[in-house]
């Protein structure tokens, strides 16, 4: 079936398309570790809420451009002001604490905020239509291709583009970086280190909760949808190497391919072959393709 151009155009899109997905999602994970040092297990638990939090604000505003855009800022602004709060009440009391408390804590949160969509929401599935301006396909010339999956393909460069000018060309990426560096030095420079903690937390929770109303008109929105996307995440970050934005970019692609092209030649062992990829990696670098160890990092 591959051997046919334009079905293989076509896959090589999605993958690229489910690649650039996956990276808003997991760039976030990876900011979040890059310099708070913290493995946020409740990533995926945020891209849920998120995905909630799009489809209240559609349901208010309706199946319209506006009632989606606005679901998806409503997502990253919910979700923001839900991070602060945790940040400020309860990782701020483990920052120089064991690690293993963190991932508890993070833990706990998944269950915590898995009951209370169900509470909010119910169990039932909802889902979100595209958005008109959104919907359709576009001519590329070899073939027509859904214009949605086209905007996200384009949205994952403009993301990384953006972080990546954040991080490495503003004053606030500077001190960014500092912050993970050495927190000491930079809090006896005057500089507010838990306020740098906080916005980082809070734009890393911020990427989910917009990965997850993206993801919404794709697939269903229900308690149980952020599982699987964690794990995906996981997988990303690990390959490209934690703490690194072009790492989680280049490990979200080889996911995509692997995921779209394995569902050809795997099927179901498809999910086999992406921890394969990760244990054969990880052999070849311990810390990643774009990470570093930790006596290179210090």
């Amino acid at each position: 079936m591959l051997a046919n151009p334009i079905v293989l155009f076509i896959q090589v899109m999605n993958a690229l398309s489910l690649g650039m997905s996956l990276f808003v999602i997991a760039a976030g994970l990876t900011l979040i570790f890059g310099v708070l040092r913290i493995v946020n297990f409740a990533h995926g638990a945020f891209y849920m809420v998120g995905a909630y939090l799009a489809y209240t604000v559609v349901q208010t505003f309706g199946d319209t451009n506006l009632g989606f855009f606005l679901g998806v800022a409503g997502a990253g602004l919910g979700m923001g002001l839900i991070a602060f709060l945790i940040e400020r009440f309860l990782l701020t009391r483990l920052y120089d604490k064991d690690p293993m408390l963190q991932l508890l804590l993070t833990f706990a949160l998944v269950m915590i905020l898995r009951d209370a969509v169900r509470m909010v929401w119910g169990s039932d599935q909802h889902s979100i239509s595209t958005p008109p301006a959104l919907s359709g396909a576009v001519n590329l010339g070899l073939t027509y291709y859904p214009t949605y999956m086209l905007f996200l393909l384009v949205l994952g460069p403009i993301v990384a583009f953006a972080l990546w000018f954040g991080i490495e060309r503003t004053r606030w990426g500077r001190i960014a970086r500092a912050a993970r560096l050495d927190r000491e030095m930079l809090s006896a420079l005057g500089v507010d280190v838990n306020l740098v903690y906080a916005a980082v937390f809070v734009v890393g929770s911020m990427l989910a909760a917009i990965g997850g109303a993206l993801a919404a008109p794709r697939s269903a929105v229900d308690p149980g949808m952020d599982a699987l996307v964690i794990i995906d995440c996981f997988i990303i970050v690990v390959i490209g190497g934690l703490g690194s934005l072009i790492g989680s970019f280049v490990g979200a692609l080889i996911l995509g391919f692997l995921t779209i092209f394995g569902s050809f030649y795997l099927q179901e062992w498809v999910i086999v072959a992406s921890y394969a990829m990760m244990v054969f990696i990880l052999i070849l670098r311990p810390w990643g393709l774009f990470g570093q160890s930790d006596e290179v990092r210090h």
